[in-house]
């Protein structure tokens, strides 16, 4: 019998590789055209994202449909600090990469062998983090950090002011996805950009779709799976582990959503045309590549997400852990691009 959530995860997969391929959907592409050319097409594409993931998990959050109570972005107590190092430690290394997680992912299936290094370096490296030589660092860390506060999500925070459950997730999420939405499609050019529009809508049904894959729809009281949507560090992780051990380990969400991506995004690029294997050009270029790849893996992992994972599916259920980690991510992405420095200029020569 095949497992729904890794069937589920599977189809998620797939579909966001061939919209990831045909649209080049990527926080950092999108930032790096915001501040470097000032084209808002990709940033706003992005907030479509956000905006319907946001809209989407909270419409099945209130329904009960799905609990994201239980999933990792809205633990009880976490810590801050660690969470916006490791954004700040992603962000750095996406730049470096020239390229997020899930990017690397969707480059790989056309043949980008950078991609195939990145991706190993980036499951390596979180797995250390998260379970090997640099955990305990960063559990000690976690302990010495973390806190437990009143409100976790920002739907929990207008309760304290005195508003019932029902409306302060209404409040939230209307605020929230408002925003986005008129941050969206107040330009022209973006409307007029039917492509990033349809990404934005597709990438962010799909952090729903997720949501009730693993929540609702694949729910198994006898065989119960995490609850949780589209991320890429700790499934890499997983799946470099499941590659190298696969007789004693099982398939899971995370595993089948990465090959998903790389089967979506390898047939779209076969049917048009664009596979092409491609390589690195200099000493330099591999080094910097490394670098960022292991940034993101270990930053990933202290952060609990990546661009995608914590930027659209950790802040989808509006917890302030996410939101922490968003600032981070966008913070070393910020200093990594307009920075002077020989370095970090070389990401994009």
């Amino acid at each position: 019998m095949i497992d729904l959530s890794v069937a589920s995860g599977f189809v998620i997969g797939l579909v966001f590789g061939v919209v990831g391929l045909l649209s080049g959907f990527c926080l950092m592409s999108s930032l790096r055209d915001l501040w470097t050319t000032s084209d808002t097409r990709k940033i706003r594409s992005y907030a479509t994202a956000l905006a319907v993931a946001i809209l989407g998990t909270q419409i099945l959050a209130g329904a009960g449909f799905v609990n994201i109570g239980t999933s990792i972005y809205l633990q009880p107590s976490f810590s801050a600090p660690l969470i916006f190092f490791g954004g700040l430690l992603f962000g750095l290394g996406m730049v470096l990469a020239n390229g997020c997680a899930s990017r690397a992912l969707v480059l790989l299936g056309k043949g980008n062998l950078r991609s195939l290094v990145v991706i190993t370096i980036i499951g390596i490296t979180a797995q250390m983090t998260l379970k090997g030589l640099i955990a305990p660092a960063r559990i000690a860390f976690l302990d010495w950090t973390k806190t437990a506060p009143t409100a976790v999500s920002a739907p929990a925070l207008l309760t304290t002011m005195g508003l019932d459950d029902i409306s302060a997730r209404l409040i939230a999420t209307l605020i929230a996805s408002g925003a986005l939405l008129i941050y969206a499609f107040s330009d022209k050019t973006f409307r007029r950009s039917y492509g990033q529009v349809a990404a934005g809508l597709i990438i962010g049904l799909l952090v729903v779709a997720g949501w009730a894959a693993t929540g609702w729809f694949a729910a198994d009281d006898f065989n119960p799976v995490p609850v949780a949507s589209l991320t890429f560090v700790s499934p890499m992780a997983d799946s470099v582990q499941y590659v190298m051990l696969s007789t004693g380990l099982t398939l899971n969400f995370g595993i089948a959503l990465v090959a998903g991506v790389l089967a979506g995004s390898l047939t779209t690029a076969t049917l048009t045309g664009r596979f092409e294997f491609e390589g690195y050009t200099s000493v330099t270029h591999t080094g910097r590549s490394i670098a960022g790849a292991a940034f993101m893996g270990i930053g990933g992992a202290m952060a609990y997400g990546c661009s995608i994972g914590q930027g659209l599916t950790g802040v989808s259920t509006l917890a302030m852990p996410s939101f922490i980690a968003l600032a981070g991510i966008l913070s070393g992405a910020a200093f990594a691009i307009h920075s002077k420095t020989r370095l970090l200029a070389f990401a994009f020569r």
